[in-house]
């Protein structure tokens, strides 16, 4: 078998794999590197199984970036609806589910075998599994060590990821390759991940465990505040569900989050009114607006009778239960890590890359794209936009 390639893709995930497929399209040699022994494990597992392959909505701004408008460029060169344009001309179905999202009618291995089906169509050359054990740059070509022999490529695309879900293969391939050629990373941190809190102070809040509501939510400095109008879901150990999810992007330690629990709706103005003419107890009035285990439960949070009167309560104190559940402050002392945040904040920095290419400006010939950059979309398809985007661009570059 030939080593020797126009273009090694290493990384065989949702960016390698388009950025292959659309290389080699062009009629570029080029080998796609896995060291997994399964294909596209984060692609299959995504979406309940069903892959939220890409938003139509996406634009720049549903990203976070220390450099945000790097994005914009793949963005609007690869959109969701060359994505749509694709996925149809392999005729499986696929519907939209919520702001946006797209779905698989069936399975998220439509995708994967839509792929693999480009890349064929690219005659791009696998190297699977195959690990790779070093990459450096000899004269104007670079040489990949692989457990399976030397690879021999003109350009180098890095596709690993971040460091999200090892359990499936994730590694720090990419950091530490770019560390090799001295390039500079934003920090890495766990992002789309629940949050968890001090365990005493999160007791009183357990038997709400299972309870799910719309909410609204932020939290975050001035310059990057994040807000978001989605679904809370207590549980055991935290929060969770979408709001949080998107919400721990934003999140660094120590800063509280702010939730209304009753978006759209003046607690204090309601409970005042209902007051003049109610016969209603507290927590029946509160029902109207939450969830009635969590109107229960959060009386007694707040030491307040369930069963009280609420023509009997002072405007003082419905003022104060108002505002804890109008904007209720709490801060979370950390996440549940790697092994269930959906992606990697952070990355290779963008200022590293040509905003065109993916190209490393320093490095002739290396590309880093997708989750291995920093780069990182909200909850509900926008990270595999980016990983389409990016892989393009790469792709039509080397």
């Amino acid at each position: 078998m030939s080593n020797q390639f126009d273009v090694a893709v290493i990384g065989a995930g949702a960016a390698g794999m388009m950025c292959a497929a659309v290389s080699g399209q062009r009629g570029r040699r080029v080998v796609l590197i896995e060291h997994a022994s399964k294909l596209a494990e984060k692609i299959r597992i995504s979406g309940g199984g069903r892959c939220n392959f890409t938003n139509l909505d996406a634009n720049w701004q549903n990203y976070l970036s220390e450099n945000p408008h790097f994005c914009k460029s793949a963005l609007s060169r690869y959109t969701p609806q060359d994505f749509i344009a694709l996925v149809k001309r392999y005729r499986f179905a696929f519907h939209e589910k919520h702001k946006g999202q797209l779905f698989c009618d069936d399975s998220a291995e439509n995708i994967i075998d839509m792929l693999r089906a480009e890349c064929e169509r690219g005659g791009v050359v696998w190297r699977m599994p195959c690990k790779v054990e070093g990459v450096a740059k000899t004269g104007e070509a670079f040489r990949i060590d692989t457990d399976a022999g030397e690879i021999v490529a003109d350009s180098v695309v890095v596709a690993t990821g971040g460091l999200s879900i090892p359990k499936i293969g994730a590694t720090d391939f990419a950091y530490r390759l770019s560390k090799q050629f001295d390039l500079k990373l934003v920090e890495a941190r766990p992002a789309l991940v629940p949050l968890t809190f001090d365990m005493q102070a999160w007791q009183p809040f357990v038997p709400l465990a299972g309870v799910s509501l719309e909410v609204d939510i932020e939290c975050g400095e001035k310059k990057s505040r994040g807000y978001f109008c989605e679904d809370l879901l207590f549980t055991h150990r935290g929060l969770s569900g979408p709001a949080v999810l998107q919400i721990s992007s934003y999140w660094r330690e120590d800063m509280p989050l702010t939730i209304n629990l009753a978006p759209g709706e003046n607690l204090a103005e309601s409970l005042l009114q209902a007051k003049a003419s109610s016969k209603k107890n507290l927590g029946n009035t509160l029902a109207q607006w939450l969830p009635s285990r969590l109107a229960e439960s959060w009386l007694i949070v707040q030491g307040m009778p369930a069963d009280a009167r609420l023509a009997d309560m002072p405007d003082k104190q419905l003022r104060a239960l108002s505002e804890s559940l109008n904007r209720w402050r709490i801060t979370p002392n950390g996440t549940e890590g790697y092994k269930k945040a959906e992606v990697t904040r952070g990355g290779v920095d963008t200022r590293e890359l040509s905003q065109q290419t993916m190209m490393v400006n320093k490095v002739p010939g290396l590309y880093f794209i997708g989750e291995a950059v920093d780069v990182t979309g909200w909850l509900g398809g926008y990270n595999f936009q980016w990983a389409w985007a990016s892989g393009f661009s790469a792709g039509q570059a080397v």
